[in-house]
């Protein structure tokens, strides 16, 4: 996974409310899309309606948008179905952060899993970062100091749970922070088998 440290640049506004996993990737394009292709299909129904034809007024594909890394969401963002492949096609858009007012349980999870960002923040504080980043001027996430940086200058805290902030820094899903305390596990486990053979007994 990749760390996540700083990032800096266009946020694009999509203040949509109650954006769910579908809206964000259909379920038949996670049976037969590579996972590294899933970014082409990311709300494909808003970019691409019923005609067929794309959309370019949807915002993440008007400049300066395009490739964006910071998406600024409505409120419950995520919500839905447990669709890991929703915060996929996100980051195959190019996306590393979402700032939202609030998300869904299992989307804004998957975030830390996946090493996307999600960043809570009060309603007026989006809606205000929202109009200062429609312009295209850059926005700053920083992971270390925990801090939004808007396009006026303004510093805006966030908090974040300490151990899903430093396997983001680090790059570590749990799988890997779990690798990282292989010695502990394996001294553990000698420990265990001799206190207690019967547990280990095979056959």
């Amino acid at each position: 996974m990749q760390p996540f440290r700083q990032i800096s640049g266009p946020a694009a506004p999509f203040l949509e409310p109650n954006v769910n996993t579908d809206v964000i990737i259909r379920i038949e394009r996670l049976t037969g899309v590579p996972r590294a292709e899933l970014g082409a299909y990311a709300f494909e129904a808003l970019r691409t309606p019923s005609d067929g034809r794309p959309d370019p007024d949807f915002v993440l594909d008007r400049p300066p948008f395009r490739g964006a890394p910071i998406l600024i969401a409505g409120r419950n963002f995520g919500c839905g179905s447990s669709r890991e492949g929703a915060v996929w096609a996100l980051m195959g858009l190019g996306l590393r952060a979402v700032i939202a007012e609030s998300f869904g349980d299992i989307f804004f999870n998957n975030c830390f899993q996946n090493g996307l960002l999600p960043v809570v923040l009060p309603k007026e504080v989006v809606d205000r970062l929202a109009a200062e980043a429609g312009s295209g001027a850059p926005v700053a996430i920083d992971l270390v100091a925990r801090e939004v940086r808007a396009p006026s200058g303004a510093v805006i805290p966030f908090a974040v749970d300490p151990q899903r902030r430093q396997a983001l820094l680090e790059g570590l899903d749990e799988i890997g922070a779990t690798l990282r305390r292989d010695p502990e596990i394996a001294a553990w486990q000698a420990r265990d088998r001799a206190a207690r053979p019967w547990i280990w007994a095979t056959g």
